[in-house]
């Protein structure tokens, strides 16, 4: 009777055992694949107006709206900007650099902070640093701090297009018949205010940016087309009164100047379309421009801009990028009317600031979406594996059950047809001192 007893007392027991152990098959203590709520709570939802997206992550260093208020249509093709980067072939990474966006912050970043087979080689002391091939002689980089200002002192997209294909066959002679090579064109914006405002504070400071060629359609502007804002050597101690109102200052919608193509309108000619129709001309352009750009990434978005340039080229920094907020321009204090005052003079750059920000929101977040969607598949297909490991484990624990009987001809051949239909991945005599 107590014989008896036990053997219903260990049947509950063992079943409950049995569940444990298959729930940490399932569900270990270090996953999130098992919920137990209805819905889902993710790091995006997905409205059914088609590509809407909340966003809700916290971050301490960013501010970024709930939910981008959609303004432009882009396309799928226009967020999805994942590019093969061959640094082993003929690939070549072109850095567009604008005043005063945090170019130069970023400059260094690829040369001293990318994870690379062959880092660039950067000698103290020396400004550039050389940024070769793993096993050639040949640079990746186009930039400053690689080839230096080899088209010209901040070389915009008019003058970068046609001069970086002929400088960098003249670099790599061996190479110098090659036509495969692909041109990958990065750059980084800034609110227009805070750039016009830090560009004043550099000029003051004595900055000139004589020796820039601004080449367009095979030449320089001449002194009619672009006269000077200053006589003298530089514009030092100016007010920032008197650098808003020369005409022909370059800092006044720098940012789409840079980025358009400047022979659409008979380059720095300004009389050869109307002034309105040739902001137009140029705003669509940079647009178009920035669009097609392999990357492009925004001062006020360090990490942001970090995480887009990794997904994008396949490359990762070895440190973080940090977001730094305390600029010269931050600590200029201004009125609401000069702020108004600057915005118009800088009507292009706005527009075009707008545009590049709801395009560069937009891409993490889809690049966020497809790296949340990468993972949900790879820890269901973990889930899948795990469950697939645990039905053979109880067909094994079965088969060893009926094996354990003992006995006649019948359980024999019971025995010879389960070991037939048994895979395992252990040896078999260490299973059976095991159990």
């Amino acid at each position: 009777m107590e014989e008896k007893f036990n053997r219903l007392i260990f049947i509950p027991i063992a079943a409950v055992l049995f569940f444990m152990i298959g729930y940490q098959y399932v569900c270990p203590s270090d996953s999130n694949t098992c919920y137990f709520r209805s819905d889902e709570k993710g790091l995006f939802q997905r409205y059914s107006s088609g590509f809407e997206l909340v966003y809700t992550e916290q971050e301490t260093d960013e501010d970024l709206p709930s939910k981008i208020t959609s303004k432009f249509n882009f396309t799928e093709r226009d967020l999805d900007r994942n590019v093969d980067f061959n640094i082993r072939g003929d690939d070549v990474m072109v850095f567009l650099h604008i005043q005063k966006t945090g170019g130069t912050t970023f400059g260094r970043h690829l040369v001293k902070n990318i994870q690379l087979e062959q880092p660039c080689d950067c000698m103290p002391g020396q400004r550039k640093c050389t940024c070769h091939r793993p096993g050639k002689a040949e640079s990746w980089l186009f930039s400053r701090f690689s080839t230096g200002w080899s088209c010209g002192l901040h070389a915009d997209w008019t003058e970068l297009t046609s001069c970086v294909p002929v400088v960098m066959n003249k670099r790599d002679k061996k190479n110098a018949q090659k036509s495969k090579r692909n041109f990958y064109y990065i750059t980084m914006l800034r609110d227009p205010v805070s750039r016009y405002l830090s560009e004043w504070k550099h000029v003051q400071r004595g900055a000139t940016w004589k020796t820039a060629l601004h080449m367009c359609d095979g030449r320089p502007p001449t002194q009619d087309e672009l006269p000077a804002c200053y006589s003298g050597e530089d514009w030092t101690g100016v007010s920032l009164a008197d650098f808003m109102s020369c005409p022909s200052n370059l800092a006044n919608n720098r940012q789409v100047r840079m980025l358009a193509d400047l022979s659409l309108v008979g380059c720095y000619n300004m009389s050869s379309v109307s002034e309105l129709e040739r902001g137009r001309i140029l705003l669509a352009s940079a647009k178009a421009n920035l669009r097609n750009m392999a990357f492009f990434g925004l001062t006020e978005f360090q990490r942001k801009t970090q995480y887009l340039f990794e997904r994008t080229f396949g490359l990762h920094f070895i440190r973080a990028f940090t977001q730094i907020n305390s600029t010269r321009a931050a600590s200029v204090g201004i009125s609401e009317k000069v702020r108004w005052r600057i915005e118009g003079l800088n009507a292009l750059d706005v527009e075009l600031y707008e545009y590049a920000k709801e395009l560069f929101l937009r891409r993490y977040q889809y690049n966020r979406q497809k790296q949340h969607q990468a993972e949900r598949l790879r820890r269901w297909q973990e889930r899948q594996e795990r469950q697939h490991r645990q039905r053979m484990h109880r067909t094994y624990l079965a088969a060893l059950w009926r094996l354990g009987g003992g006995g006649g001809e019948a359980e024999e051949e019971e025995e010879v047809k389960v070991q037939e239909e048994i895979t395992t991945t252990e040896d078999y005599s260490s299973q059976v001192v095991r159990w």
